[in-house]
């Protein structure tokens, strides 16, 4: 099953940004190397949002990811969620459908 964990980010997230950035980068290749976290990245104009893609059999793996950021634990992560998402078309659609 796939999960988007969506942040919503501070208003200076890119002024503070630099300060936690490798930290951040550091906890999410790691959790790309284990086969957790597909993609991840800011959304653009206006940079508000971040989008993080999980592949898992439960929403935990999102969630304990989030909980151990260091952009959420220096609040450059206002408030979090995850949601899971249906995907039905492409090679690693969970359900896939023709």
């Amino acid at each position: 099953m796939h999960y988007l964990l969506i942040y919503d980010v501070s208003p200076d997230y890119l002024e503070r940004r630099p300060e936690f950035r490798a930290a951040h980068l550091q906890h999410a290749w790691a959790a790309a190397d284990r086969g957790e976290l597909h993609l991840a990245g800011a959304l653009a104009d206006p940079v508000d949002t971040a989008v993080l893609l999980f592949e898992g059999d439960s929403p935990a793996v999102a969630e304990s990811f989030a909980k151990a950021d260091p952009y959420v634990l220096n609040g450059l992560v206002t408030q979090w969620r995850v949601r899971p998402w249906t995907t039905v078309v492409g090679e690693r659609a969970a359900t896939p459908a023709r």
